[in-house]
């Protein structure tokens, strides 16, 4: 999309400012999602009487990772939702501190990712709500949070994921009425961005792409949010003496990596920067390309967005290892053993807050830390997109 002056269209403009007015919507700017000490108090009180995932335009402002772990009425924390692997489970001296995305609207981090293309485009006059309608490209989670945006703007939208996702992510967007596109699994994103492209050239200019992969106002949101909220948890935990040396993240539609990282970057140069990706469709390990089976993480292209400058390392992880420790943190043999080599409680229930990429970003962390020799003085990032809330029926297809 043309940003330049230009490209402004005043009607666009006109129809969102009615929308806004008709709906009482009010968008938060990413200082107030980054801070939400900015947000009024009066909008924190209303709040109260909102759950989570209601289609109410007041979710726009718990599009943050300070939300309380509440379904309703909650407010926000002074330090962000995390989880801190313990060395009985990564079997490293370094530590690993994950942010945690359950507690955002929709279960996912990614209602961000979506927030930042299509908020831009609707307060500067290139967007319609009314006249357009938004398709949103992903193999999951950016789709949700794109229709749950747009249902928030009672604005028309597209779900386009491949017909291979979690029956979860299906049962979740029929939830919200959303229009879906499915798309042969074995074609991933390819096949999902050529069937928005025919839908675009089909659309008589009424169908609008808000393509996660190449648009900036992806990781810009995650230079201001994800960036900052790592460095607010890494300066609340490290301890003296310790520093914070890498961020793994995989690398997906390369928001969260490019945008994070590269605010990591700047404050921390001296940190190690690692890209995340499947053994079984190594893209930027080795040009390769495959099936696997770690939702979420993006096959065979490299997104327009990833900011492959910043990159010291790509991880190479084995979908098989992801989908084992999915089972142990979360079947009851599993959960026993964990008990019985000292893990507490409390970090068995925040375990399984990682659904299958947030395992991946663990693994990659461990291989990560081992791959630079960090010690117990290091501390490395990441992030946890979703919950196993989305992965029950991948639970059900394996026993253990």
């Amino acid at each position: 999309m043309d940003f330049n002056k230009d490209s402004i269209k005043e009607e666009y403009l006109n129809s969102a400012v009615e929308v806004c007015k008709k709906h009482n919507i009010i968008f938060p700017t990413f200082k107030m999602l980054e801070n939400p000490k900015l947000i009024p108090d009066k909008i924190k009180e209303e709040l109260k009487n909102v759950g989570m995932d209601d289609l109410n335009p007041l979710n726009l402002f718990r599009i943050s990772w300070y939300n309380e772990p509440t379904e309703k009425g909650g407010q926000y924390l002074d330090i962000p939702n995390y989880i801190e692997i313990p060395p009985e489970i990564s079997g490293i001296k370094s530590r690993i501190i994950m942010l945690l995305g359950a507690y955002f609207p929709t279960g996912s981090h990614k209602v961000g990712a979506s927030y930042g293309p299509l908020v831009t485009r609707l307060t500067s006059g290139r967007f319609d709500p009314q006249k357009h309608k938004s398709l949103w490209p992903s193999t999951g989670n950016y789709c949700r949070g794109g229709v749950f945006n747009a249902a928030l703007m009672h604005s028309p939208a597209v779900a386009i994921l491949p017909e291979g996702m979690s029956q979860e992510r299906f049962d979740w967007l029929k939830s919200i009425n959303a229009e879906i596109v499915k798309t042969p699994t074995e074609s991933s994103i390819k096949g999902v961005l050529d069937k928005c492209n025919k839908l675009v050239r089909e659309g008589d200019g009424n169908i609008f792409l808000l393509d996660q992969f190449s648009d900036f106002s992806n990781p810009i949101w995650h230079y201001w949010c994800t960036g900052r909220a790592l460095e607010k948890v890494y300066n609340h935990l490290s301890k003296p003496g310790q520093r914070l040396s890498g961020v793994h993240l995989c690398e997906g539609s390369g928001g969260t990596l490019t945008g994070s990282a590269f605010y990591l970057k700047q404050k921390f140069p001296l940190i190690k920067i690692a890209a995340g990706e499947a053994i079984q469709c190594p893209t930027l390990m080795t040009n390769g390309f495959g099936n696997h089976r770690i939702e979420g993480i993006g096959d065979a292209f490299v997104p327009w967005i990833l900011n492959m400058k910043n990159i010291n390392a790509i991880i190479g992880i084995d979908d098989e290892d992801v989908i084992k420790i999915m089972h142990l943190f979360n079947q009851p043999a599993g959960i026993q053993y964990l008990k019985e080599k000292g893990i507490k409680d409390e970090t068995i229930e925040k375990l399984k807050l990682m659904g299958i990429s947030s395992i991946a970003n663990m693994i990659g962390c461990i291989k990560e830390a081992k791959m630079f020799e960090f010690n117990e003085n290091d501390i490395i990032v990441s992030v946890c997109t979703d919950s196993t809330k989305l992965y029950q029926s991948r639970l059900k297809q394996r026993k253990t």
